[in-house]
């Protein structure tokens, strides 16, 4: 192992993908899925050095999740395998209109066994530029939370930038559990993605969300909106941009999406409007495909969105 430009870990799942409603039967079409391996593919995908570190199950399911991130060009070699607990599972079903409705098996998973031992194995492999964690991975267990403590630990010891994507699962923890698990890492932050609505997890009600975070040592923070854009803050400029008009075809993965373009303009050293624009084409990317991960673009293909619609590339 080397040192690389982004270091990521959590869960990874395999995904089925089910064509219409799943007490109708049907085709499910198989990938795999989780927030973090998402970025981790996008980056990858952009010419970065992503590693991403997890526990899967000693099963044709783990061997997926395994296989896939490394033909993506993604490090795994300091995940782990679990011989006593399975990959987790994650089914997406269109259910009405563009509404997709997530089921998940993941209690008791392999994935939940990540420890700080993974961690500073990978630490040990090679400092990362930047460490990306998400707020999924402490919501899995007393495990998975220590270790995301410890990561952020080792990367500001070792002079790493911190990018926390809030990525709040209500159906994981409350608000409050979150905020009690998050809050205290903010002085070891530098970047803090959230969508509007999740700002609540880092700030308490009535605060004015920029002004709390940059007090707590909080270096950039970019807000989400879906359709309507984003913005990215520091304490002396703030950033709009649109969202890129594109047909929607699958939104699931979209912020995942987002975060690895942002997090590429940052690796190349391009300023705050450069980042986010990244951020949001590649957005724009993930939501004209379906997948998690599929339609994520290589570093050539940023371009394609400025193409006439309806034209031939040749």
């Amino acid at each position: 192992m080397s040192p690389v430009d982004v270091l990521t870990f959590g869960e990874t799942m395999a995904a089925l993908r089910a064509g219409g409603p799943l007490r109708l039967g049907g085709q499910l079409s198989l990938s795999i899925a989780g927030a973090e391996a998402n970025v981790a593919i996008g980056l990858s995908r952009l010419g970065h050095s992503a590693r991403w570190v997890g526990v899967t199950g000693a099963d044709e399911l783990g061997a997926l999740v395994l296989r896939t991130l490394r033909a993506e060009g993604v490090d795994v070699s300091a995940c782990a395998v679990s011989p006593d607990a399975p990959t987790g599972l994650i089914i997406f079903e269109p259910r009405v209109a563009d509404v997709t409705r997530v089921t998940y098996y993941r209690s008791g998973s392999a994935g939940a066994q990540l420890s700080e031992a993974e961690v500073v194995a990978a630490f040990e492999a090679g400092t990362p530029r930047v460490l990306h964690i998400t707020g999924i991975t402490p919501a899995l267990g007393d495990g998975p939370s220590a270790a995301v403590m410890r990561a952020v630990a080792l990367a500001k010891a070792a002079g790493a930038k911190v990018c926390l994507d809030v990525n709040h699962r209500a159906r994981l923890w409350s608000v409050d559990r979150a905020a009690a698990a998050l809050r205290p890492l903010l002085p070891s932050v530098d970047l803090v993605v959230a969508s509007e609505d999740e700002l609540p997890v880092l700030v308490d009600p009535g605060a004015d969300p920029l002004t709390t975070l940059f007090g707590a040592g909080v270096g950039e923070v970019v807000v989400k909106r879906g359709g309507d854009g984003a913005s990215a803050h520091t304490p002396n400029l703030t950033i709009d941009r649109p969202a890129r008009r594109v047909p929607v075809v699958d939104t699931v993965g979209a912020g995942d999406a987002f975060v690895a373009g942002y997090l590429s303009g940052l690796l190349d050293g391009t300023d705050l409007t450069g980042r986010l624009d990244r951020a949001v084409t590649t957005g724009a990317f993930a939501v004209a495909a379906r997948g998690d991960w599929e339609g994520l673009p290589t570093r050539t293909e940023l371009a394609l969105l400025d193409a006439v619609p309806g034209s031939t590339v040749r």
